[in-house]
């Protein structure tokens, strides 16, 4: 408990101010000399030790918060695991796991430790905790991967923190405890966190005062003993040089405009969690931002409609939001009978659940069934009346190895089938022109787009009833629909502002470069591949070069990230005389909140490990409100240097006329 106290009196400013506060003098009308509190001064003492120990306790109180990060993340891992031992299965804590237990995992699961997988069937795994990535991850336990592999693409693994999105599987556990990808985050949360901008300033104007009033003593010490005053009246005189030198207000003065600041910056969404942060945020030089949850929505979400002829639809609106427009060239489009055909389809050929009830939505199941269902709901249609209107009859599940899904429902006398899955997949059930859907599915690809196409057509009861997948032939190709996780509407606008006050934006991800370099367009961040940096590139670099110093420093966009490469990157930033902000919302993002000069992580969003890693919040997930923070820490700023100046000025005043 007293660590963070006596850390915090141990500021130069504290320790010269606690030293005069002690140190004997004559008492007024007295040739003998006393300590300040029996001089007739104590009010001087006591209101010097004042300021000492409120300073004191209020970095106790922050550090505290600050370092229950570590706590957090030790609940998040306390989760059970179905283990086969000796040939029976039980159920045991994770902490109980040992590398060689025989771990079984299903749908809903949380991974209790790093898992090297024996068997999968359809096993998906929702890996955004480390990654970022909004969409769960195919895994394969037959996969050939190189020891290089980045932790993005490691099919044949499931990491400890991760959750299970479908499927199930069996494997062996490697890796328990701190030695998981997720342990180690929370070694490194342990670690010596980076000073605030305001304490590196504070420290260095401290020194400048006290090698100033060291020479200064040195050189009236000097002329003193030459005129033969005594040693104890010479000592004395630097005592009352350095008393009068040191300005007592500067720390509550300090303190009392950073309040002000923190009150200020509550009212546009941003919690200040300590203190020095609220000129940090002004001070800062560049912001280094997670993708996933800060600049993109954290929401697969339709975007783009593409028939096999024709224009193609696009979708406004992001995440799960209902709201948004279908539009070609700009202009609205109507109810055209394709197009809610497919979307029909998509939201029939759906397991998942998705509502709108009093404003608030609820969803719940595989992300990209949701998808279909909000554009349903952009369209005005709603998942319970399409229910209602063509009920089920029966249906084939989505398996990694048929690459499609189908639901067989009722059309007043008739039956179709809706079908949702792979591109060529469904091509094939099709009289269509295979390699036309190719072309048009590798277009929307390669602009980084999840493609999922959409087919429907009728088929007999026997067919139904059997659920016969080889049946399904002659069907009507509908369309191909293109998923990702979109820029959140208000943030090109915050990265543009960010740069008119001198701020330069970098973003970090665990997805795909390709994936990146799309959203990073989007934002304006960059135009090619020179400015994107892989995982890859940055581990060559932890391995002992220093040549890629100089493509860490000039990138815009780093991708295929993993949490330890973040600080890597936050540390060639700093080293290069950058004021480092670093926004986030995951457990994968807190090693780098904490190594930056200002942590900012999202209230909403994101995870407790992120919120008590960062020093500020953004209560609304808003990267649009950091640039709120940069205009309120700079007028900190600049009322604590004019509050340095006047008290500097004014104790100089008064010694001159002493």
């Amino acid at each position: 408990f007293w660590r963070p106290e006596t850390r915090g009196i141990s500021e130069p400013i504290h320790t010269s101010r606690a030293a005069t506060a002690s140190t004997w003098k004559p008492a007024p009308g007295k040739t003998s000399f006393q300590p300040h509190f029996f001089s007739g001064l104590l009010e001087d003492a006591a209101f010097i030790f004042a300021v000492l120990l409120f300073n004191a306790g209020l970095g106790t109180y922050q550090e505290y918060k600050a370092e229950s990060a570590a706590r957090s993340l030790k609940k998040a891992m306390q989760i059970t695991a179905l283990v086969t031992r000796e040939g029976e299965r039980e159920e045991v804590d994770s902490e109980g796991l040992v590398p060689g237990d025989l771990v079984s995992v299903k749908s809903g699961a949380s991974v209790p430790a790093d898992i090297r997988l024996l068997r999968v069937q359809d096993l998906q795994a929702d890996e955004s905790l480390l990654t970022g990535e909004s969409v769960p991850v195919a895994k394969r336990a037959d996969a050939e991967l190189d020891p290089d592999t980045p932790l993005g693409d490691r099919s044949t693994l499931l990491h400890a923190g991760s959750s299970v999105a479908s499927g199930r599987g069996t494997g062996i556990v490697c890796r328990t405890g701190t030695m998981t990808e997720l342990g180690r985050i929370a070694k490194s949360l342990a670690e010596e966190e980076q000073l605030p901008p305001l304490v590196l300033k504070m420290r260095r104007f401290t020194r400048v005062i006290a090698i100033a009033i060291l020479a200064a003593i040195v050189v009236l010490g000097l002329i003193q003993a030459v005129r033969g005053h005594e040693l104890l009246d010479i000592f004395f005189l630097a005592v009352a040089l350095a008393v009068s030198a040191i300005p007592a207000g500067l720390p509550v003065a300090t303190t009392v405009a950073l309040s002000i600041g923190s009150n200020r910056m509550a009212k546009r969404n941003v919690i200040v969690r300590k203190l020095p942060a609220v000129e940090g945020l002004g001070a800062c030089t560049l912001i280094a931002s997670d993708k996933t949850g800060t600049l993109t929505a954290n929401r697969l979400t339709g975007k783009l409609i593409r028939p096999i002829e024709g224009e193609d639809v696009e979708v406004g609106g992001a995440g799960y939001a209902p709201e948004g427009t279908f539009t070609r060239d700009g202009e609205q489009v109507g109810e055209e009978g394709w197009l809610r055909d497919l979307i029909v389809s998509g939201a029939l050929c759906n397991e998942a659940e998705y509502d709108v009830e009093d404003g608030e939505v609820r969803a719940s199941g595989d992300t990209v069934d949701v998808a279909f269902l909000v554009l349903a709901r952009k369209f005005g249609l709603t998942q319970r009346e399409l229910s209602q209107d063509h009920p089920e009859v029966g249906g084939i599940p989505f398996e990694s190895e048929r690459r499609f899904a189908v639901s067989f429902n009722r059309h007043g006398d008739t039956v179709r089938a809706h079908v949702k899955g792979a591109a060529q997949t469904l091509a094939g059930m099709c009289a269509i022109d295979a390699e036309a859907v190719r072309e048009r599915e590798e277009a929307l690809a390669a602009e980084s787009y999840r493609v999922l196409a959409v087919a429907a057509g009728e088929v007999d009861e026997e067919t139904a009833e059997r659920a016969d997948p080889s049946a399904l032939h002659g069907l009507r190709f509908l369309g191909l629909v293109g998923l990702i996780d979109p820029v959140r509407e208000e943030v090109p606008e915050a990265v543009e502002e960010c740069r008119s006050a001198g701020v330069d934006v970098r973003m970090i991800t665990g997805d795909h470069p390709r994936t990146a370099l799309a959203i990073g367009r989007n934002l304006g961040l960059a135009q090619d591949d020179a400015a994107v940096v892989t995982g890859a590139e940055i581990g060559r670099r932890e391995e002992g070069g220093s040549s890629h110093d100089a493509r860490i420093r000039d990138a815009a966009i780093f991708a295929r990230v993993e949490p330890r490469q973040k600080t890597t990157i936050i540390d060639t930033l700093q080293d290069a005389g950058h004021f480092v902000t670093v926004t986030g919302d995951g457990v994968n993002d807190a090693p780098a909140l904490r190594s930056a000069h200002i942590g900012v992580s999202m209230g909403e969003g994101g995870t407790d490990v992120a919120r008590n890693a960062s020093d500020l919040i953004l209560t609304d997930d808003n990267f649009a409100s950091i640039v709120h923070g940069i205009e309120e820490g700079r007028i900190a700023y600049d009322n604590i240097r004019k509050v340095v100046w006047l008290l500097i000025s004014t104790r100089l005043i008064h010694r001159n006329r002493g």
